[in-house]
């Protein structure tokens, strides 16, 4: 017994970009990115499917799938760095695009992390209160924030929303059993992106640059995979689980050698990973939220089974979260 999903939702944009599309813009090809990175399509926002407009239909989706009403939530937490605005917060804009009059809102920014970040706040403010209803949601529309002569960052990302329902639970063997988080901010530099230039002189950033995705794709790689590997591991540590324990491994879908590379350090079976990565590419905070919400569509498990989900990004920002479905 514990804190729960009780539901989970998504959205998508519904166009779709492809390699070949990618070859049109810039000095690439579909078998550089598919050798490179595994991805094949991802999703580009239209006219409509703003942040919190792709958010707030992942939010409808989780609810119903919940049984459980707007004027219910308590709380809303977006993990987000594509707000389509930084005031109001992406979350105030869903509260008020699903009606959810009684919860308080705001925004996570932990790129990728940013889920998983929210789960954790999710889960320790159900242990205070068990009557709360809280609706966390990843969303990202990345493709405002690229570089599209940039080959190092435009092929990986695209744009969507996921979101999880959670609540108390009096059933035995559900619960989220346990969180690893960490950060350091030193290595701010390795994966960053600027603000709007400084309207005060004094307090203008050297070389900011246009707000957009800036990456060194061999040092990222480096620090996530050891990251997440590592998280992992601590995390097994403090629960006294282990790999043979997990039923299903949902990791952020940074891209495939990331991924192929963290599985295979952790000698986990590749049967027992859901991945979506060729079909969406990076949505870095909606990544997890979105492959949640299609495993359980897909009922790829059952009551009772052990979820792991880990993830990295940029602050730098990392974690790991099991629970018991």
């Amino acid at each position: 017994m514990g804190t729960v999903i009780l539901g989970t939702g998504s959205s998508l944009p519904k166009k779709t970009m492809s390699n070949f599309d990618l070859e049109q813009i810039v000095d690439t090809s579909d078998e550089w990115i598919r050798t490179r990175t595994g991805i094949e399509n991802r999703r580009i926002g239209g006219k409509g499917e703003k942040t919190y407009q792709l958010a707030a239909q992942a939010a409808r989706n989780a609810l119903q799938m919940a049984g459980v009403e707007a004027s219910e939530l308590d709380l809303i937490v977006v993990g987000t760095i594509s707000s389509h605005m930084i005031m109001p917060s992406c979350a105030c804009y869903v509260q008020a695009e699903i009606g959810a009059d009684n919860a308080f809102a705001y925004d996570v920014n932990a790129a990728c992390s940013g889920f998983l970040y929210g789960l954790d706040i999710a889960d320790k403010q159900i242990r205070a209160d068990r009557q709360a209803k809280i609706l966390v949601i990843g969303a990202e529309t990345l493709s405002t924030r690229l570089n599209w002569q940039d080959r190092n960052t435009c092929i990986l990302f695209g744009d969507g929303a996921g979101a999880a329902v959670l609540g108390y639970s009096e059933e035995e063997q559900r619960e989220i059993i346990g969180t690893n988080h960490q950060s350091d901010g030193s290595l701010w530099d390795l994966l960053y992106m600027h603000n709007a230039p400084s309207m005060n002189p004094d307090l203008r950033v050297e070389n900011d640059g246009d707000s957009v995705i800036v990456m060194e794709g061999r040092e990222v790689f480096k620090h996530a995979v050891k990251a997440m590997e590592d998280s992992i591991t601590g995390l097994f540590e403090k629960t006294g689980l282990g790999i043979e324990d997990v039923d299903l491994m949902i990791p952020h879908q940074a891209n495939m050698r990331i991924l192929n590379k963290v599985i295979e350090r952790l000698n986990f079976p590749i049967e027992k990973v859901f991945l979506n990565v060729k079909n969406y590419g990076n949505t870095s905070a909606a990544s997890i939220p979105i492959a949640l919400d299609e495993s359980n569509r897909d009922e790829k498990m059952k009551r009772g089974d052990v979820l792991l989900f880990c993830a990295f990004g940029g602050g730098l920002t990392w974690g790991s979260t099991l629970l018991r479905w």
